[in-house]
Formats: C-alpha cells, sequence, structure tokens
C-alpha cells in the first residue's frame, strides 16, 4: 500500500515514518520549508528519510512568513519554559496542519496513495486547534467531498497513530522499531551551532518524555538546566 508521509525531520514525524514502514507501507515522504525561523529540521528530514528508507522524498517550498503572525514565521520572540501556559501559543502557525494535509492530499493523488500519515499528537500538543481528532475527522471529511479519489474510492485515508500517545509512549515505540533519534530536530529556536535551546514547548516536551520513557535523550542542547 502506498502512503504520503509528512516528515518535519521531527521525533514525531520520523516514529510516524518508522511505524508506516515497519506495517509494509510504500512511503513517499513531504517536506515543506514554509519559511520557518531555521532550515535545520529539513537537513534532519532528509536524514531520516535516508536512515529509514522511503520510495521517493519531495521537498516543497511556500513562505508562510508572507502571513507571519506567528513565533515561528515572524520576527516574534519563541516563548521560553512556558509549557503549559493558558491559550494557543504565539508558536502556532495559522492553518499550518491545514496546508500541510492539503499538499499531502494532492501528492497523494498524483501518486494513487491510499493514505496520508501526519505525526499529529494531541496529547502533547501544547493546545494546537489542528491536532486535534476533530481536526482530523473535519479534514478527511473534506478529502471525501472534495477530490476525485475521495468521491471514487474515498481515499487517501488520514492516519494518525500517535494522535492519543504521550511523548513517552511516542518515543517507547519508535526505540523499539529502531529509530534513532540522536539524528532528528525538534527546537523552534535552535543556536546558532544546531544545538536545541531546550527550553521552548517543543524542547521541553521532548526532554520530558526521554525521561519519563526512561531512555537516553541523545539531543545537544545549549543549556541543560
Amino acid at each position: 500500500m502506498r502512503a504520503v508521509i509528512l516528515l518535519s525531520g521531527g521525533l514525531d514525524s520520523a516514529t510516524v515514518l518508522a511505524i508506516a514502514s515497519a506495517e509494509g507501507r510504500e512511503c513517499h515522504a513531504l517536506s515543506i520549508v514554509y519559511g520557518q525561523r531555521h532550515v535545520i529540521e529539513l537537513e534532519a528530514a532528509k536524514r531520516v528519510a535516508a536512515a529509514i528508507g522511503v520510495a521517493e522524498h519531495v521537498v516543497h517550498s511556500l513562505d508562510l512568513r508572507v502571513f507571519g503572525a506567528s513565533a515561528l514565521t515572524d520576527d516574534l520572540d519563541v516563548p521560553k519554559d512556558a509549557v503549559g501556559a493558558p491559550g494557543i501559543p504565539i508558536t502556532y502557525v495559522p492553518a499550518r496542519n491545514t496546508i500541510f494535509l492539503s499538499l499531502a492530499l494532492g501528492y497523494a493523488e498524483a501518486r494513487d496513495a491510499s493514505e496520508i500519515w501526519i505525526g499529529v499528537n494531541e496529547v502533547d500538543s501544547s493546545g494546537y486547534p489542528d491536532c486535534r481528532p476533530e481536526f482530523i475527522d473535519a479534514f478527511q471529511d473534506v478529502i471525501r467531498k472534495g477530490t476525485r479519489s475521495g468521491v471514487e474510492r474515498n481515499e487517501p485515508r488520514l492516519v494518525a497513530p500517535l494522535l492519543h500517545l504521550t511523548k513517552a509512549e511516542i518515543i517507547r515505540r519508535g526505540v523499539a522499531l529502531g529509530v534513532d533519534y540522536g539524528i532528528t530536530h525538534s527546537c523552534y529556536d535552535p543556536a546558532p551551532d544546531g544545538r536545541a535551546c531546550g527550553h521552548c514547548d517543543s524542547c521541553l516536551l521532548r526532554r520530558k518524555g526521554f525521561i519519563d520513557a526512561g531512555v537516553a535523550d541523545p539531543t545537544a542542547y545549549a543549556t541543560q538546566g
């Protein structure tokens, strides 16, 4: 079965690719350069695709900085040590997963892929609205009603295997599949030398996940505290 995998180069998407590969999918990876603060995660995506193996790796560019309104695509400070703060954090990129899934859907239709895999996670999502089951269900409805493959075959099917898992559970699953998390990158605001800041939401959730999983964290952090 052919599947499109949204691959950012982070911990979650690397795990999703490993699961899809282990389940016998012919994996076509899609990574998106969207004007984010750095391209370190793209290099990580290339490493992950090479390490796990894909039939094809497409890198697509679009510039969401023309809209801004996010600390990842605008000249705004990335919040530090703020996990659990009320509201949706400024690191939310407007409609990002809607845009990414739309691109993945076009790719899937062009390749006759039966599935689109995405690493959204409701448990450790920092409250992003596009990481929730309701969003996945709604986009599946868009596929059914608004695409040729959806009308004719009720495909592609969205697969979100991490949706209800904790970060620790995700890490344990990946370790069991042989994922090398040392080649992934999750930090929103890395140091110039590429080391993770250790204090953004993504770093804090990642670090806690390794601690809770009882797995050594291979991440190089700029600060250890």
